[in-house]
């Protein structure tokens, strides 16, 4: 498992809210971070030099998700992520620079740029429009 240095789960009542994975995190061997049930899976895939993945292709299989994750990557600038409970609390606040990646699965969030930012944003389709959020 990562150090918490490089690797922070916040959570609520022992449900995890916001993975935050900072740009220092290098492993040694694969690591994943998210439990096998979620919806979204972050982790590392470690390779040694000459390693390959081999051919192939994904089979179509159908499933049935309930709600919307994200991963966003820092590209450029700084920003600070303020991260809710469902109740709309405020639990925390982190800085996030380039390379930081969160991966929000529960709760609400909101971001503060402090500088130009860029965010690399990653979530399940299709998107059907600003009706998806609840903002507050």
């Amino acid at each position: 498992m990562p150090t918490s240095e490089s690797f922070e789960k916040i959570e609520r009542d022992g449900r995890p809210l916001v993975y935050i994975v900072r740009t220092r995190q290098m492993p040694d061997k694969t690591t994943f971070l998210t439990p096998p049930e979620f919806k979204q899976q972050v982790g590392f895939v470690v390779y040694p030099k000459g390693g390959e993945i081999a051919r192939h292709v994904h089979r179509r299989l159908e499933r049935r998700l309930v709600g919307t994750s994200e991963v966003l990557l820092v590209q450029k600038g700084r920003c600070l992520i303020d991260i809710f409970d469902d109740e709309r609390n405020l639990l925390a606040t982190r800085e996030l620079v380039p390379g930081d990646l969160m991966l929000m699965v529960g709760g609400g969030h909101g971001f503060r740029m402090l500088e130009d930012t860029v965010l690399l944003e990653i979530k399940q389709g299709p998107y059907t429009g600003m009706d998806e959020k609840e903002r507050f």
